[in-house]
């Protein structure tokens, strides 16, 4: 009783966001994109006259040497470099403190973040931390960072995240076994390639989890109660560029064609759900992944069909769903709605099953499903404008159908 009280405070409440996300402005990274361009965004820092940059990425990457190219050319142009190459997937606090103190030791006046977006993330809460002097705790929930932060860029060497666009960043409590976020204009960086070099042989598993990723963030923003005319336009590209690419560039490592349209389909995912939110795949994926470890992308991978299929009759979802079908050539605008919408959500399952991704989540224990359930709806509730609300019941139920 006081739980279903609970998440109805929390919907009257969250129209009063609303304006926040049309209010509050947004900058969006100046971008370069293409191949070579990693090497042109090193330039350009250069160029802006900054002398200590810190380079924040992970061991995988600077041991498969993505990482000394960009040193060597910031080096040329007199830069002082370092590298932390401390961060791991879904960084805890204390990666991220030893992050800040690399960036406060190297007397940083720069950040370069370099990898996936756990990476990424890192970085952004890392120039935070470094700013304001509050450690990664303090800075969860929005608008805590209030300094000017040091000048960050990203290079993001997987498509999916779109976190070299976003307001956010994700930070994992080791405790409470949770994903935690950061969300702050200031975090946005000041300047992001995508070049689709570094992505090259990516491995396939990662390859799709990340494109899943990106697609969720197309579609659940598309689906939202809070659209804005902008945002609509990108998750729409972003969706059929999903569509057409990510087969190839799952089949083909060195598809730099798939691999650069999937990269600006992360970035232009990223444009969308930055203003208009996410929804409740995400809050599904939050929690199993902080409790089991499970990669966010490939969380909101086998997440995504089963939410879509509890979303489809709600009117906004349907017609929604039913425009996305159109969009990606799986019918025709004068079907009926509800017979495009279920095209669309099987067109999801099958993308799924083309680049390898599992229909159930292997790590999920039914013991766990009522935990797991009432965080999801708390945060989807809290947070989300989602276009139908679920049940504490509907939501176990929904876990259920994703066991293996």
């Amino acid at each position: 009783m006081l739980f279903g009280l609970r998440l109805l405070a929390y919907r009257i409440v969250k129209p009063f966001q609303w304006p926040t996300s049309r209010v509050v402005p947004i900058p969006r990274p100046t971008t370069f994109v293409g191949p070579g361009t990693a090497l042109k965004l090193c330039e350009t820092i250069a160029g802006f006259g900054l002398r200590r940059v810190l380079i924040v990425s992970d061991a995988v990457l600077v041991k498969l040497g993505i990482v000394e190219p960009l040193r060597a050319e910031l080096a040329a142009r007199g830069v002082d470099v370092a590298i932390h190459d401390g961060i791991t997937p879904d960084p805890t606090y204390d990666v991220l403190q030893r992050g800040c103190e690399a960036a406060k030791a190297h007397r940083a006046d720069a950040i370069l973040a370099v990898g996936g977006g756990s990476v990424i993330d890192a970085a952004k809460i890392i120039d935070a931390m470094v700013v304001s002097g509050k450690s990664a705790p303090k800075l969860v929930g929005m608008l805590k960072v209030r300094t000017p932060m040091l000048p960050l860029f990203a290079i993001p060497t997987t498509a999916g995240t779109g976190s070299e666009v976003t307001v956010a960043a994700v930070a994992t409590d080791p405790v409470k076994h949770v994903k935690n976020v950061v969300i702050d204009p200031k975090l946005v960086p000041a300047a992001a390639a995508l070049d689709p070099e570094l992505t090259r042989g990516m491995p396939p598993q990662i390859t799709a989890a990340t494109g899943m990723d990106a697609l969720t963030h197309a579609v659940e923003s598309y689906i939202n109660r809070w659209p804005h005319p902008e945002t609509a336009f990108h998750a729409v590209s972003a969706v059929r560029m999903i569509f057409a690419n990510l087969p190839r560039a799952c089949a083909d490592g060195n598809d730099l064609v798939a691999r650069e349209a999937m990269l600006l389909a992360s970035f232009y995912a990223g444009l969308a759900f930055t203003k208009a939110y996410v929804g409740y795949v995400h809050a599904f994926s939050h929690k199993v992944g902080g409790m089991y470890g499970v990669p966010h992308g490939l969380g909101n991978a086998i997440l995504l069909p089963h939410v879509l299929d509890f979303l489809k009759d709600a009117p906004l979802a349907e017609q929604r769903l039913a425009e996305l079908a159109v969009a990606i050539g799986a019918g025709q605008a004068g079907e009926p709605r509800a017979t495009l919408a279920q095209r669309f959500v099987e067109r999801v399952r099958d993308l799924n099953r083309t680049v390898g991704i599992p229909e159930k989540l292997a790590q999920l224990k039914p013991a766990d499903l009522p935990e797991v359930a009432r965080a999801a709806m708390i945060e989807a509730h809290r947070d989300y404008p989602v276009p139908k609300n679920m049940s504490l019941a509907q939501a176990e139920a929904l876990l259920r159908g994703c066991l293996a």
